[in-house]
């Protein structure tokens, strides 16, 4: 289902001013951008600080400075605020390749099927609002289903970061005003007048009679933003990312075809990577149909990557994802993020072999499952086992630990360790047979104990907590890691309780 976030810059005029003047005297003043309505000076923009006192777009000039004298006046730069909000939109395109500006203070993704490379929804709004908000800029955001609930949501839903749940765009549309369909002022004022408050309130309405009276911008507004109606966005062209497009004389249908052609734009990206001596790290396939909408594949890779039979594997690894529909008339392959190819990569052996690289299998693997179900464990320095290892990503580089060998460990631990029934005589022999998950094992081997104590510096307790662990073996061959907790001796190191911490 095709996902369209909103952004919101509900201070853009003045947020912009202040970034190009940062360090002024007087940037702390309340700031107010001045146009011409046609009579007098009115204000056009007013930041959060002049919003505070009253000041708002549409007063005229002459009273906003005499309810404050400091105020700092801007003439607007309409032509520039456009240009600006472009290059807003252009820079969105980290997030997802179909970015739009949205005059005069928002910009549009269309994110449909990117979210999981920013671990979601949620993680990749807050990301957006928080980047926006670190580099001086004010947003909010929204993600719908379609381009108008978007808007809407982001501009009149209580909370900055929206969601409408998938298939829920009626849903969350019903509670807004009758404004956050882009109504014109005075057809949202006479909606309002005949008791029509919310949305709600139309979606129930018959729908003759309002087009008869307001005419039909009425109801392909409503139709837009509950999605019965098809928006597009004009995405941004962005110079300073790579991309390749291909048109087709005949609409393309099967997955033989679009194999071919992304076999043939896998070529095309990988030339112009390697002129800037750089590797993908993410690529936007994005099929073009010929009813007007369109259908995205995005794919990630470990490491920077230029090598076009493997990034054509990747991609047509989703085939099965798109949706053709009556038929694709163009392909465009974007290269969002890329990075300069390591050292590494684009070394040769002293025979002429290529060094082994799992980075192919990897971003297999990736794509297959998930970025968060593919990892390697690295060692950390701890005693207390289940904090001695951390995640990391597959193809991180070695941190400056060594894996502890006078100790085996075993492969898999348990998060939190499995309480077991033993029986075992105090205060350090081994455990004679345990019981776990129902099943008697009867230990025909054990070595140990290995005493390991609590980290004092992380809290009280643990500066008593002491654990005894024993690496045993039952009758059947398997292996186990036991643990009691306490040494036997003093209560107060531990109740003397058993558990299962890993198995060999």
């Amino acid at each position: 289902m095709r996902r369209v976030i909103s952004v919101w810059l509900p201070m853009w005029p003045t947020d912009r001013w202040r970034r190009a003047t940062a360090g002024a005297p007087d940037k702390a003043s309340p700031v107010v951008t001045r146009l011409h309505d046609g009579r007098r000076l009115v204000i056009g923009a007013a930041d959060a600080a002049a919003a505070a006192l009253g000041l708002r777009p549409g007063m005229p000039l002459a009273q906003a400075q005499a309810m404050r004298p400091g105020l700092t006046v801007i003439d607007a730069d309409l032509a520039g605020d456009a240009a600006a909000l472009k290059e807003v939109a252009a820079w969105c395109q980290r997030y997802a390749p179909l970015t739009a500006a949205d005059p005069p203070d928002g910009v549009r993704l269309d994110s449909t099927g990117a979210d999981h490379l920013h671990g979601g929804e949620a993680a990749m709004l807050a990301d957006l609002r928080d980047r926006l908000t670190r580099s001086g800029v004010a947003a909010r955001v929204a993600v719908a289903d379609t381009p108008g609930a978007a808007w809407g949501l982001a501009r009149y839903g209580g909370n900055p970061l929206a969601i409408a749940p998938e298939g829920g765009t009626v849903a969350a549309l019903a509670p807004l005003p009758i404004a956050a369909l882009r109504l014109p002022s005075d057809t949202a004022a006479s909606l309002d007048r005949l008791g029509f408050h919310s949305i709600e309130h139309l979606i129930a309405a018959a729908r003759a009679p309002l087009v008869r009276r307001f005419g039909e911008g009425l109801a392909r507004r409503l139709d837009a933003a509950t999605g019965r109606v098809f928006e597009p966005l004009e995405p941004v062209p962005s110079r300073a990312l790579l991309r390749q497009r291909l048109t087709f004389m005949e609409p393309l249908l099967t997955a033989e075809a679009f194999a071919t052609v992304m076999a043939r734009l896998s070529r095309a990206i990988c030339a112009g990577l390697e002129r800037r001596g750089e590797g993908a790290r993410r690529l936007d396939l994005v099929f073009e149909r010929v009813d007007g909408t369109v259908q995205v594949v995005v794919v990630a890779t470990a490491r920077p990557v230029r090598d076009p039979p493997h990034l054509a594997h990747l991609l047509s690894a989703r085939i099965e994802t798109v949706d053709p529909g009556l038929g694709v008339e163009a392909m465009t392959l974007w290269v969002p993020l890329a990075e300069t190819m390591t050292a590494d990569q684009i070394a040769v052996l002293a025979d002429g072999s290529a060094p082994m690289d799992l980075g192919p299998l990897v971003d297999r693997l990736i794509n297959r499952f998930g970025a968060d179900r593919v990892y390697r464990m690295q060692p950390m320095e701890s005693d207390v086992p289940e904090r001695s290892v951390t995640r990391v990503g597959p193809l991180a580089a070695p941190g400056g630990l060594a894996w502890q060998t006078a100790w085996p460990r075993p492969v898999r631990l348990f998060t939190p360790p499995q309480p077991v029934q033993a029986i075992a005589m105090l205060p350090d022999q081994p455990p004679a047979v345990f019981t776990w998950r129902r099943m008697r094992h009867k230990i025909r081997w054990a070595d140990g104990p290995e005493r390991i104590f609590g980290e004092w510096w992380r809290r009280e307790a643990e500066t008593r907590a002491v654990r005894d662990y024993w690496a045993v073996e039952d009758e059947a061959g398997d292996r186990f890691w036991l643990y009691r907790s306490g040494d036997g001796v003093e209560a107060i190191t531990g109740n003397l309780d058993w558990f299962l911490h890993g198995v060999f």
